[in-house]
Parts: C-alpha cells; structure tokens; sequence
C-alpha cells in the first residue's frame, strides 16, 4: 500500500499520523509526509527563508526518526496558502506520482486559513486524479484512492467522526521524539504562544518529557465507542494513545471492512 499525507506545515503530518505511520512502515508499505507551505511565518522572533531552512531540516529529521520512504516540503509561503487551480494541480500531481492507495489531510473546517485551504486543495483532487485531461504532465490513476481526514477537535459546521481509529501507545514514544525534531515549534513558537516559554526543560531529556507530557493533554480524545468497535468492550480503558481518521465522502468508498483493513493494527 502507498500512504500519502497532506499537511499544510512542515510538522501537521506527525501531528497526527506518526503514530500510525510508523506501524505502516513497519508492514512493509510506503509512506510519505508532504507539506504544502514552508513553514516561513510560524515564529515570533525569526522568519523567512532563515525559517524555512530550519523547519526543511527539522522535516528531514522527522521523517528519518519514523522510518518513513519519504518527505517533501513545497516552496509555498506559510499563512498564504490558497486553493487555486495551480495548487490543486500540485496535489494531483503528488498524488499521481506517489500512486496513493490512501491520501489523508486536513478537514476544510479547521481553524487554520493554511489548513482549510489544503483540505480544499486535497478534496478538489479527488476524482480528478483519474481525469487524463485534467493536469497531463502525470499519469492520471486508474482507481481513485481512499481519502480519510486527519482529526481535529472543531465541531462546526460538523464534529469529527472517527472512522477508524488506530491505538498507539507502542508507538506513541516515536510519535513524540519526531515531533521534538521540530525545535522552533515545540520548545520555542508553539510555547511562546501558550506563554509556557518559562516552562521549558533546559536539557534535552527533559524538554522531550515535558513534550510528551503536554501532546497527552493537548491529543486527549474521547473514541471509547470506536476502540471498543475495534479492539474489543475491554479494551478502551487499557489504551492510552490513539490517532483517528474519518473517511471523505470523495475519492474511493470502502466497505468498513476494506476501511479496517487498510490499518490492520
């Protein structure tokens, strides 16, 4: 099987999917993690092309930590991402180059202008991917992939509905250390914003407990009824960390067979 996730900066794939990422790699399948902007405006104290070569190489650490086939970072500005013909045409070029069984991104309900825009952009694929007309620089495919959206805790104008849920607790350690590769994120910007600066651990070891620490609180979720669908009535109060996935009405419409069996976890 052939992953691709879509996110708009250089660490909303981990955010999300590393967890399960990892346990896909590790069966054998290809995943790789592409953002769609550079990352260039996400710090209060530096920014772009400084910025952005930093976050390119904390993507590249990232994805080397989680064992992934491969990772991109598009050249396009951080904040300003829109879903116009010429981005949506990169998506299906990405899409067909990469010849994805699974694409996932975000929900066009976020609160993210950047990641409302991607999930446009990745929705507006959809069909598409299979049209030879439509962008023929790239092959087109010849069955259109499962599209599943990454979860995210807005509840207008609809609540996210876990599809498929993935316990990740054998995973979650690696989750965690890719998300640390992203410093200027976890340690510095995403702090400065909270105002939880003064929280942060000097020393490596620390600061990586203090980021596992905050991610249980910050990706706590309430799927009882989906673990126990999957994994058994018993199992839900035994999981600890779990990633979650609703499938887009567009794109290839599995059976919840198929569905489960795509993450045979």
């Amino acid at each position: 099987m052939r992953v691709l996730a879509i996110g708009a900066h250089p660490d909303d794939c981990e955010y999300r999917f590393a967890g399960t990422a990892v346990k896909l790699a590790a069966q054998g399948h290809a995943v790789k993690f592409v953002s769609v902007t550079n990352g260039d405006a996400g710090h209060h104290e530096v920014g772009g092309a400084t910025l952005a070569l930093r976050r390119r190489r904390e993507a590249e650490e990232a994805a080397r930590r989680l064992g992934i086939a491969a990772w991109e970072v598009l050249d396009n500005h951080d904040g300003e991402y829109l879903p116009t013909l010429e981005n949506r045409f990169e998506i299906i070029r990405q899409i067909r180059e990469w010849q994805a069984d699974v694409v996932l991104s975000h929900r066009p309900n976020d609160y993210h202008p950047d990641h409302r825009n991607t999930g446009l952009a990745v929705q507006d694929s959809a069909y598409m991917v299979c049209v030879p007309n439509v962008c023929p620089s790239a092959p087109p495919l010849r069955r259109n992939p499962v599209y599943l959206y990454l979860e995210d805790p807005f509840e207008k104008p609809y609540a996210f509905r876990p599809d498929i849920v993935v316990a990740i607790d054998d995973t979650w350690d690696r989750k965690v250390d890719s998300l640390d590769a992203h410093e200027c994120q976890f340690y510095e910007w995403l702090p400065w914003l909270d105002e939880r600066l003064d929280q942060i651990p000097g020393d490596p070891a620390g600061r990586k407990r203090w980021l596992g620490d905050w991610l249980t609180v910050l990706l706590k979720n309430d799927f009882a009824e989906a673990l126990a669908r999957r994994y058994g009535p018993e199992m839900p109060h035994r999981i600890g960390h779990v990633e979650a996935f609703e499938l887009c009405e567009y794109g290839r419409q599995p059976s919840a067979e198929e569905l489960s069996a795509l993450f045979p976890m």
